[in-house]
């Protein structure tokens, strides 16, 4: 019963990784019109890669609450997690921002034949979440708030991005996700989230009183409203919710 937990573990692996498979068989399709024009597009099987890693978030979660449930928390299932971590929130989503960073360059001149280099910043991401997993494995102040941005959440909000992307009706929403210069940023920004020492929140209750968990309620009646009105761009609101509502309540992080 005690490998129990990690069995969650593995299965959180294997989910990256066919979030990665799923990323790398829909690259870019290049077609053309009766004028010679080219159309460049990702095909839209690439949502697949966000299913797959929502899974592993979801499975993620179950891991830690089967290993409480079962008291069989270990050394070796957190060391276990945070590999499997690596792979779903943080090589998974460095791939998908690769192919949207390959898509940004291929709706320029001659920029479907761009070099690897200008492709190389979206592994930085995953690099941030190597380092800021194996940073969390040595603090022992995280148990009621995180230090940094978790790897999960960074994960899901880049898993949003080709979801947004099919059903955005939005032309400035495509726009912004096909600039090369918002994703280097985002690249940037969320790996400097995740490695900093930010207070954020984890979202546990400490008890049952509504005001040491006032920040969470918050969360939860923004988010329900954001999907209500925003659809899949309501997982960027959360998102920067999430991060505002940290800093503001950032006692209920310690």
């Amino acid at each position: 019963m005690k490998q129990f937990p990690n069995f969650f573990t593995l299965i959180n692996l294997i989910f990256g990784c066919l979030a990665i498979v799923a990323t790398l068989q829909n690259g870019i399709t290049i077609q053309y019109n009766g004028d010679g024009t080219q159309l460049v597009d990702i095909p839209e099987k690439i949502w697949m890669a966000s299913l797959f890693i929502g899974i592993a978030a979801a499975v993620d979660f179950l891991d830690g609450f089967v290993a409480r449930l079962f008291n069989a928390s270990s050394e070796m299932g957190k060391q276990l997690d945070s590999l499997a971590d690596v792979v779903s929130f943080g090589v998974a989503p460095a791939m998908i921002i690769y192919q949207f960073l390959r898509l940004a360059f291929a709706k320029e001149e001659s920029g479907i034949d761009v070099s690897i280099a200008w492709l190389t910043p979206a592994f930085i991401l995953a690099a941030a979440a190597a380092y800021r997993l194996a940073k969390f494995n040595l603090d022992n102040r995280q148990q009621y708030g995180f230090r940094g941005m978790p790897t999960p959440a960074v994960g899901l909000l880049i898993a949003s991005f080709p979801l947004i992307y099919w059903h955005a009706e939005s032309e400035l929403v495509i726009k912004v996700l096909l600039n090369k210069w918002v994703l280097y940023s985002l690249v940037i920004g969320l790996s400097w989230l995740m490695i900093s020492d930010l207070p954020m929140m984890a979202l546990k209750f400490k008890n049952s009183s509504l005001r040491g968990n006032l920040s969470k309620v918050i969360l939860l009646i923004l988010s329900l409203v954001s999907i209500l009105l925003f659809q899949w761009l309501a997982i960027p609101v959360i998102f920067v919710s999430y991060i505002i509502l940290s800093l503001v309540f950032k006692n209920d992080s310690r």
